[in-house]
């Protein structure tokens, strides 16, 4: 039985997976952390990576059993190193809304959308910011990429984490060359002394060799994972949320909802135009993605959750923290389909999708709102999903058919609750199965066993299907038309509400 270790980063947590021989989950440890705001950046410390790692890694049980492993992380981001990989200025997350203008420029140049937190957005930026350390990068890569490279001594990531970097070509599976060779034409890069082949990782797709663990990468970890332990392509949360949903065939699609929220739809053919609020990504072996990517999910609600558990101890209750989730998730359900009038805004980040730079979090209603329990929290769970219902409405205004749609991640936790709710927003079938809750390190884990176990030619959507799932239990819900309709009332409000958030971002300032 080979057991395969999953390991991802993701935005509060830090975890490691592993799974046996049948696919299934059989041991896991994490670690907590948390971006910080320093100097106008979110970013993370490199040094706390490592500590996090070691420490999630360390709670696997019998990693000496450990056949093959992988590495994932938050997508996009900016990580600058010179030639001997020492980082050139500080991590720059998904998070950052700082991008507008390189975004802007490069959008038109390629004719092909590039969101603010693409790594060449980012890097564009630096370069027309005029930033110092521009002309000594000799290597571009995401969190996820510095760790395989690091640990492996390969400066390569999968063709979907390459995805979020610069656009693909679907059908070479590389980098798509026209951009890239306008991007290179651009004068304010021919006058730098590298061109951008030069820096970003090499692209590889699912089951390709993409090292293996070295003495150097094995002595980081402190020996907690042997050497030659052999890895798979490293990925981003995107690619390893669709693996872990069995959402890489087209007309499947995922959500994967927790801190950030975002949608991945399969696509039959290319959208008919570009949109700033669809991304194109690639699945882990390249085929062609409709992302919806917002910044904004549950962190607000996180707050309110422990707000209304403060309230309780008041009164001397001590509710667990996932029995006041269960309950209040379940408490909502007794809401109106329109909240009853009750609005929320969550965001405490910027927002691509809604085009606002920063964040205030808005609960408004009017004197006639039916403000209970119920609808407020029913309102804050709408609030999630709301900006990526603004996208999916455009996918299915283009026709875009999506046959199902798998939900993981913290939101769908707690049974039927916010699985009921975004099959309400997105209008179609939502399934969960046993191993939502896991989501991405599961995802990797399946990407590592991949590595080991794919027939001759075999296909990673089969892979999936024929051996991963085939048997497995999962829940679907239909969408319900009275929770359809109430949604979509709810989020005509929402639209109007967006221009109460644009008035407190520019006058409530930090």
């Amino acid at each position: 039985m080979k057991t395969c270790l999953g390991i991802e980063l993701g935005s509060t947590r830090i975890k490691a997976v592993a799974i046996d021989g049948a696919f299934k989950p059989i041991s896991s440890g994490d670690y907590t952390w948390a971006s910080t705001y320093e100097n106008g950046i979110w970013t993370y410390s490199l040094d706390e990576v490592w500590t996090g790692l070691k420490s999630a890694i360390s709670q696997v049980e019998n990693r000496e059993e450990i056949a093959a492993a992988g590495v994932s992380a938050m997508m996009h981001g900016y990580l600058a190193f010179d030639k001997d990989w020492n980082l050139l200025t500080p991590f720059r997350t998904w998070q950052n809304t700082i991008t507008g203008q390189a975004a802007a420029e490069l959008t038109e140049l390629f004719g092909f959308n590039i969101p603010q937190r693409w790594s060449i957005a980012h890097l564009y930026q630096a370069v027309l910011n005029g930033e110092e350390h521009v002309s000594r990068i000799a290597h571009l890569t995401t969190l996820a990429g510095y760790i395989h490279a690091t640990l492996t001594g390969v400066h390569a990531v999968g063709i979907g984490e390459a995805s979020g970097m610069f656009p693909i070509d679907s059908e070479k599976l590389d980098y798509d060359a026209g951009m890239m060779a306008k991007f290179n034409a651009l004068p304010a890069i021919q006058a730098l002394p590298w061109k951008l082949e030069d820096l970003l990782p090499r692209v590889l797709v699912a089951g390709q060799d993409a090292g293996a663990l070295t003495q150097e990468g094995a002595a980081r970890l402190d020996g907690l994972l042997p050497v030659g332990t052999p890895f798979a392509p490293a990925e981003g949360d995107a690619g390893t949320g669709m693996t872990a949903t069995n959402a890489v065939a087209p007309r499947t699609g995922n959500v994967s909802a927790g801190t950030s929220i975002f949608s991945m739809v399969v696509l039959e053919k290319p959208l008919e135009k570009v949109y700033e609020e669809i991304d194109m990504v690639t699945t882990p072996t390249g085929a062609p993605v409709a992302m919806v990517h917002c910044n904004n999910c549950t962190n607000d609600t996180n707050a309110w959750v422990n707000v209304l558990g403060e309230t309780a101890k008041l009164f001397g209750a001590a509710p667990s923290t996932g029995e006041l989730y269960t309950k209040l998730y379940e408490k909502s359900l007794e809401g109106d389909p329109d909240c009853g009038g009750v609005l929320v805004c969550n965001y405490l980040a910027g927002e691509g999708v809604t085009h606002m730079d920063a964040g205030r979090p808005l609960v408004v209603r009017t004197p006639e709102t039916k403000f209970t329990l119920a609808n407020f929290f029913r309102a804050q769970l709408y609030a999630t999903m709301s900006t990526l219902k603004m996208g999916m409405d455009i996918l299915a205004e283009e026709g875009v058919a999506i046959d199902s749609l798998t939900g993981h991640g913290g939101l769908f936790k707690t049974p039927v609750v916010g699985q009921s709710y975004m099959a309400a927003a997105c209008n179609a079938p939502v399934t969960c199965m046993e191993t939502a809750g896991e989501g991405g390190p599961y995802g990797m884990a399946l990407l590592a066993s991949f590595l080991l176990n794919k027939g001759e030619g075999e296909r990673l959507e089969d892979f999936l299907s024929g051996k991963v799932f085939a048997g497995v239990s999962g829940s679907t819900i239909q969408p319900d038309p009275a929770c359809v309709e109430g949604f979509n009332t709810y989020i005509q409000r929402y639209r109007a509400l967006l221009s109460v958030e644009k008035a407190a971002v520019e006058n409530l300032q930090v």
